[in-house]
């Protein structure tokens, strides 16, 4: 009776039972972006959760960037941020919504920044989630210009004061954004979490963090749940 009821409300609105269905049924797109070193399918628990409350296979952009072998010449350079923007503009190009979220681990988190900057996309992300990221740098990268031996700590890199760093802070990533971390992380509490007093997985201006006791890779793969939560927010 209920369906026949709403039936006949859709029909007086002049919509049908199956637009109001995919209507019901349309969510963003979700790009997902590996860290340093990592691979698409590192985020093949958060893609299992995702469709266990709906999403399909065809709404996840997943970019391969970087050397899987020498983790220390990956950078933010062009070669690397441009996989990104093609998943970004691909993402969005297919939204029903017309926007999309942004989920990144570790390096990928900045690197997601650099594209949404490049892009002019701030306003087309939904909701933006940094996992174990580093937006202030990483301590054990030095502060730039002193002490930066590798790509990754260099000035397109996660030294502290970076030109790369410095033009990822204090901007907006989307509608809403959120910071998963933790005080044990292996890689990015090298030293100290903190950077000038922040730890520095937290985002400038997030809506809200979320601390876990997990490691750094435990980070992305624990927490899905919790990501999903967050996309749907």
């Amino acid at each position: 009776m209920l369906h026949n009821t709403l039936k006949r409300v859709l029909i007086a609105m002049g919509l049908s039972l199956t637009a109001y269905t995919a209507q019901a049924a349309c969510l963003d797109n979700v790009v997902l972006v590996h860290g340093n070193a990592g691979s698409p399918s590192d985020w093949n628990a958060t893609i299992s959760t995702l469709k266990s409350q709906g999403y399909t296979d065809a709404q996840f952009y997943r970019p391969n960037w970087g050397s899987k072998t020498n983790p220390a010449i990956n950078d933010h350079s062009a070669a690397n941020t441009n996989p990104v923007k093609a998943s970004m503009q691909a993402a969005k190009a297919a939204s029903c919504t017309g926007r999309i979220d942004v989920i990144g681990h570790s390096m990928g988190v900045t690197l997601a920044m650099k594209a949404i900057n490049e892009l002019a996309y701030s306003t087309s992300v939904n909701s933006f989630i940094g996992i174990a990221g580093a937006q202030h740098g990483l301590e054990s990268c030095g502060v730039y210009p002193f002490n930066v031996f590798t790509p990754t700590c260099g000035s397109n890199g996660l030294s502290i004061d970076s030109p790369l760093i410095l033009s990822v802070k204090n901007k907006r990533y989307g509608s809403k954004m959120y910071s998963i971390k933790s005080y044990i992380d292996e890689v990015v509490c090298i030293g100290s979490c903190y950077v000038y007093g922040s730890h520095t997985s937290n985002i400038d201006g997030q809506n809200a963090t979320y601390d876990f006791a997990l490691g750094h890779f435990g980070l992305k793969d624990y927490t899905t749940y919790t990501q999903a939560s967050l996309v749907f927010q």
